[in-house]
């Protein structure tokens, strides 16, 4: 038994241990990764490629479902389903938007023998319905990351307006400081202005909100060995992430590939805010998205979380680097 006068010090090594247990066991028990659905228009421009790549990498989600969004949804399946099997994540399932066209897209060269029916995981051609369903089976609320027009997700509040109490919206959309290339007017967005009813509609829906605006996302690109290290990278999920950048090159006769560097890199962004938001300043801003698919700053409008400024873009770029050439899928 230890003297009085060694009483403190027994308390204090006892305090000590318990601190160090309870650090050991939160190591040892990471929190849940949060259930997340993709809805994307991959296919035209290639940051929707990035994006799904970084998600992939990003241990504090669970990939459920990607949905193509916006038209020729097969064709945009076909390069979510590869993207998928080359990952080794055939467990996550495709879902086909509305309008199944199967028409050539700027990345049709990459999916030029990759017929659907051979990915191993789930393929639904109803992939509204998959979105509904998998949102209203979770037991846990689900995040829903649209990284491209909404058309899909408008449709699924329309079949099934509760989505709404059981999921968050993270997208890449708007402008309401900024506009393209970070000039000083604001812009209609194209994810807001390729279907105005449907952004109407999904942003001012009874959800939480988090948008990345032009204001952010439209700022963001890789560059000399940033650029480089994804560029020579083994990985395989930095492969395909180039293979698909040669190909929209090509296709979109663009010349960044050619300069060493990305194109813009919207939609990563929208990825990170579903997980993260300490490189970015956020507003909690009423939005109001106007007859021409503008996003104007509206006290009376949808309140929601704006990424409208960036505290360490550097830091932000740093760790999709990192994470789309560490050599494993998670």
């Amino acid at each position: 038994m230890p003297r009085l006068d060694e009483l403190p010090l027994v308390l204090t090594l006892a305090a000590i241990l318990v601190s160090a247990f309870a650090a050991s066991a939160r190591g040892a028990d990471p929190p849940k990764p949060i259930p997340v659905i993709l809805d994307t228009d991959i296919g035209d421009d290639i940051d929707d490629t990035w994006a799904l790549a970084l998600l992939l990498r990003s241990p504090e989600l669970d990939l459920r479902l990607v949905v193509s969004d916006y038209g020729n949804a097969r064709y945009r399946a076909r390069i979510i389903a590869k993207f998928l099997e080359r990952a080794g994540r055939t467990d996550v399932h495709v879902g086909i938007g509305l309008r199944p066209e199967d028409k050539a897209g700027k990345q049709s060269a990459w999916v030029k023998d990759y017929d659907l029916a051979r990915y191993p995981g789930k393929v639904h051609e109803d992939g509204v319905k998959a979105l509904i369903d998998t949102i209203m089976g979770s037991p846990e609320p689900v995040t829903l990351i649209c990284i491209g027009p909404v058309p899909n997700i408008a449709e699924a509040l329309r079949r099934e307006p509760r989505i709404a109490q059981k999921a968050r919206f993270v997208g890449m959309d708007g402008s309401v400081r900024k506009g393209y290339g970070g000039k000083a007017t604001i812009d209609a967005e194209w994810n807001v202005r390729a279907d105005v009813k449907a952004a109407q509609a999904v942003l001012s829906a009874p959800w939480d909100v988090t948008i990345t605006p032009l204001d952010t996302c439209g700022l963001v690109h890789l560059t000399g060995p940033k650029f480089a290290a994804v560029r020579d990278s083994k990985d395989p999920i930095a492969v395909a992430v180039m293979e698909n950048y040669t190909v929209w090159s090509e296709a979109s006769k663009r010349k960044e590939l050619s300069q060493g560097r990305s194109s813009t890199l919207y939609d990563p962004v929208a990825v990170y805010l579903s997980f993260a938001q300490e490189f970015l300043k956020m507003e909690k801003l009423g939005i109001r998205v106007d007859e021409k698919g503008m996003t104007l700053i509206d006290p009376a409008g949808k309140q929601m979380n704006v990424a409208t400024d960036w505290r360490d873009m550097g830091a932000f770029e740093d760790l999709l680097v990192k994470r789309l050439t560490s050599g494993a899928p998670r």
